[in-house]
C-alpha cells in the first residue's frame, strides 16, 4: 500500500456549540454535532476493558508489535489504549431542538492569552512562524508550551505543520539531541501519518503499509517508532482474521493493523448501531397490509424499495438523480400511514432539491438532525424521534457521522440509506455505504430509474467504464478541445460568460465550473480569479471578497456550501447560502471562505446546476479517476461542457482507474453479530 494521500478538500479546525435555547445556524449545527461526537468518543474510552484477545500464530513484525501490547498489560511499560468489545454507552436525554435561524457561527474557544503567550515564545526561540501560536495553544491544550519544550515534535499536530518543520523546529530547540532516530519522532510521525491516512479515507493501515511509510519519513527504526507509539497509548493495534485455519490444529490467521482512537471508536459503535438494527425486528407502526397497499400504489423498484423497508431495519438503495423519486415515494407513503419519516441531506442545497418532491416539512440536513436545530427532534430518552429516516448521498458518511446516525436512532426505527455507489466517497475515514453494499448484510434496492437523455446516458456509461459517443442534439454535451493550460482558462471564462448563457438561456450564476484541485495552472485559484475579473470585478475590499462574489464556505471540516457575498461589516463577511444568511467572522474569513466560481469534484459532490463546464487541463491527468470523473460529469442538469486538454487520459481514466482503495474494518466488525455468523 502507497503512503496515503490527504484529500484535495481544507481542513478546518472549527468547534463550540450553542447555548441552550439560543437560535442555531447550519454552521453551529455542524459544530455541535461534531462536538456531540468527542464526547461520544470519551465515553466509549472510559468503558472499553480488557486487552486485545491472544492466539493467533505471528511471526515477524505482526508477532514483535503484538508482544508491544502484551507488555503494556502486564506492566511493563507505561499503559496503552488497546482495542476491546463494548457495548454502546447509553442514551442520555436530550433537549428539544431550536430551529435554524440565521446567526453569527461562533468559531471554537480561544485559548487563554497567557497560553498562547507561552507558546510564542517556544515557537520563537525554536523558529517557527509565531503564527502558529493560537492553533498551537488549540490542538495541545495549556500545557502547550512546556509540551513542545520536552517534545518539539508534538508540532506535527497542529494542522498543516509538515515532518521537515517540525524536524526544524526540534533542531532548533534541542540541537544535537534532535536526530531521526529519537523516539519521540517516531512515535509523533506515526500518529502524524495515521492522521494522513484518515484524512485520505482509511481508518486504519497494515503495519507493513505504516512501516514503509515512516521508512520514507527517515526513521531509522519504524517497527520501533510503532510499537513505542502503541506503548505510549498514542495509537491503537487491531489484529482481524483473513481467511480460515488450513486445518484443526492449525489457528486462524490473523492482519495486525494499527489506527487512531477516533476512527477505531467511531468504526466500532457503528457496527454495533448496525447490527442492532439489522437484528431488531422493525416497530410494528403499521399493518401489514396497509405497507402492501402502499407498494402496490408505487412503480417498479419504488414499490420494491417500500416493501423492503417494512420489514427491515436497515435497507441499502442506490441510483442516480432520477432514483430520488423512489425514496420520496417510501417518505410519502410512510407519512400516510402516519409515521415519524424523515430524510436527511448533506447540504441545504440537497435539502431544498429533495423538499421539493416530498409530502410536508420532513427533510433536514444530517448535520442540522444531529445536533437538534432540524427535524424532529428527540424523544425523552435521547434519540431521534423517528419511526424512519431515510440519508440521501450515503457515500458521504465517514464513520464518525455514520455512528453517531446509527447510535441517535430507537429500537425498532428503520434506516435507508440511498445513493449513487459510483461518486466519490466520504472526504473523512471510512467507506460505509460502499463496506455495506459489498458485506450484502441487508436487502439492496437496485434503481431501474435511469437518469434521462444525453446526460444520463454519457454518466450511465461512465458508472460502468465505458466513455460513451451520446448524440447532443440540443448541445446537451461539448467538447472543447484546448492546447494548453492559457487557453483552457481563456475558453473556461469564455464558456461561463458568454458562450452557455448565449447559447442555452443558462446565466453565469448557474453555471458551475468544476477542476480538479486548487493548485496549478488551471486550478480553482486561478479560475476564480480569471471569473471574477470577468464577472465581478472589484477590489476585494473585505479579505479579497466583494459584494457579489460567488463563494464557497466551509463552516466544518469536509462541508462545503456554495454561496454569495451580500455584504461585509464590523462583524464579518455576510453570505447567503441557499437562503440562509451567516456571516462569517473577521477571523474566520481566510480559513474557511475561498471564491466559489470554480470548485473541485469533492467540494461540488451532493449538489447539482443547471449548467457545469468540466476542466480537465493537461496536469489533471494524474487526479483522474472514474468516480472523480463520473461526479464531475454528473453535477449537470441540463449542459454539460468538458474542457478537453488531457488526450487519450479522459478515457484511459474511466475504462482503468476505480476508486482508490481504503483500509476500513466495518465488515469484519459487522460479521459475527449478523444473524447465522455463529453458525
Amino acid at each position: 500500500m502507497s503512503t496515503p494521500e490527504t484529500p484535495e478538500e481544507p481542513r478546518s479546525a472549527d468547534d463550540g456549540t450553542p447555548a441552550e435555547g439560543a437560535q442555531v445556524s447550519e454552521a453551529e449545527a455542524e459544530l455541535a454535532a461534531q462536538r456531540l461526537e468527542r464526547e461520544r468518543i470519551e465515553r466509549r474510552k472510559a468503558e472499553r476493558q480488557g486487552p486485545i484477545e491472544a492466539g493467533a500464530k505471528l511471526s515477524g513484525t505482526a508477532a514483535d508489535l503484538l508482544a508491544a501490547v502484551r507488555a503494556v498489560e502486564s506492566g511493563e511499560k507505561p499503559p496503552a489504549t488497546v482495542f476491546a468489545e463494548a457495548r454502546p454507552a447509553p442514551r442520555r436525554p436530550a433537549p428539544e431542538p431550536v430551529r435554524r435561524a440565521p446567526v453569527v457561527p461562533e468559531g471554537p474557544a480561544a485559548p487563554a492569552e497567557g497560553t498562547v503567550g507561552e507558546v510564542r515564545e517556544v515557537l520563537t526561540r525554536g523558529g517557527a512562524p509565531a503564527a502558529l501560536a493560537a492553533p498551537a495553544a488549540a490542538a495541545l491544550g495549556e500545557d502547550a508550551a512546556d509540551l513542545l519544550r520536552e517534545d518539539p515534535w508534538q508540532l506535527l499536530r497542529v494542522p498543516g505543520v509538515r515532518p521537515e518543520q517540525a524536524d526544524g523546529f526540534a533542531r532548533a530547540l534541542l540541537g544535537g539531541e534532535a536526530g531521526p532516530d529519537d523516539e519521540r519522532r517516531g512515535r509523533a510521525l506515526t500518529v502524524w501519518l495515521l492522521e494522513q491516512a484518515a484524512a485520505a479515507g482509511h481508518t486504519v493501515l497494515e503495519t507493513a503499509a505504516l512501516t514503509e511509510a515512516l521508512g520514507r519519513q527517515g526513521v531509522p527504526g519504524p517497527e520501533d517508532a510503532v510499537r513505542n507509539a502503541i506503548a505510549e497509548g498514542d495509537v491503537l493495534v487491531f489484529q482481524d482474521a483473513v481467511g480460515e485455519a488450513v486445518g484443526e490444529d492449525e489457528e486462524q490467521p490473523v492482519r495486525v493493523l494499527v489506527g487512531l482512537e477516533r476512527c477505531a471508536l467511531a468504526e466500532e459503535s457503528l457496527a454495533d448501531g448496525l447490527a442492532r438494527l439489522i437484528n431488531s425486528a422493525p416497530k410494528q407502526d403499521g399493518a401489514a397490509e396497509e405497507w402492501e397497499r402502499a407498494a402496490s400504489a408505487a412503480e417498479g423498484s419504488a414499490a420494491d424499495l417500500i416493501r423492503a423497508a417494512s420489514g427491515h431495519g436497515l435497507v441499502l438503495h442506490t441510483g442516480g438523480e432520477a432514483a430520488l423519486a423512489e425514496p420520496a415515494a417510501l417518505l410519502n407513503a410512510a407519512h400516510g400511514m402516519g409515521l415519524r419519516a424523515w430524510a436527511a441531506t448533506h447540504s441545504p442545497v440537497g435539502r431544498e432539491r429533495f423538499a421539493s418532491r416530498v409530502d410536508g416539512p420532513a427533510v433536514a440536513t444530517v448535520a442540522g438532525l444531529l445536533s437538534g436545530a432540524e427535524g424532529p427532534g428527540r424523544d425523552p430518552e435521547g434519540a431521534l424521534a423517528v419511526d424512519l429516516l431515510v440519508v440521501l448521498d450515503a457515500p458521504q458518511l465517514d464513520v464518525e457521522t455514520a455512528a453517531l446516525l446509527s447510535e441517535s436512532l430507537p429500537d425498532g426505527a428503520r434506516l435507508v440509506l440511498s445513493g449513487d455507489p459510483a461518486v466519490l466517497w466520504s472526504v473523512g475515514p471510512g467507506r460505509v455505504f460502499a463496506d455495506l453494499l459489498a458485506a450484502r448484510a441487508c436487502p439492496q434496492i437496485a434503481s431501474r430509474r435511469p437518469d434521462p437523455g444525453p446526460l444520463g446516458e454519457l454518466v450511465s456509461g461512465i458508472g460502468v467504464g465505458e466513455l460513451l459517443q451520446v448524440e447532443a442534439p440540443e448541445k446537451e454535451v461539448v467538447i472543447v478541445p484546448v492546447r494548453d493550460a492559457g487557453e483552457a482558462v481563456h475558453r473556461t471564462v469564455q464558456l461561463v460568460a458568454d458562450s452557455v448563457p448565449r447559447a442555452l438561456g443558462v446565466p453565469a450564476e448557474e453555471t458551475q465550473v468544476i477542476t480538479p484541485g486548487h493548485g496549478g495552472a488551471v486550478g480553482t485559484r486561478v479560475l476564480n480569479a480569471a471569473l471574477k475579473e470577468r464577472l465581478n470585478p472589484g477590489p476585494g475590499r473585505f479579505a479579497g471578497f466583494d459584494p457579489g462574489d460567488r463563494v464557497a464556505w466551509s463552516p466544518a471540516p469536509g462541508r462545503t456550501l456554495p454561496g454569495r457575498v451580500v455584504g461585509a461589516d464590523g462583524q464579518g463577511l455576510r453570505l447567503d447560502c441557499a437562503g440562509e444568511t451567516v456571516v462569517v467572522p473577521r477571523d474566520r474569513v481566510e480559513q474557511t471562505v475561498r471564491h466559489g466560481w470554480a470548485l473541485t469534484a469533492h467540494q461540488a459532490v451532493g449538489a447539482r446546476w443547471p449548467a457545469a463546464v468540466v476542466v480537465l487541463p493537461g496536469d489533471a491527468v494524474p487526479a483522474l479517476s472514474r468516480p472523480w470523473i463520473y461526479t464531475a460529469f454528473s453535477r449537470a442538469d441540463r449542459h454539460l461542457s468538458v474542457v478537453h486538454g488531457v488526450d487519450q487520459a479522459l478515457q484511459r481514466a474511466v475504462a482503468e482507474v476505480p476508486a482508490k482503495p481504503r483500509t476500513t474494518r466495518l465488515p469484519v466488525l459487522l460479521a459475527p453479530q449478523l444473524p447465522g455468523a455463529a453458525e
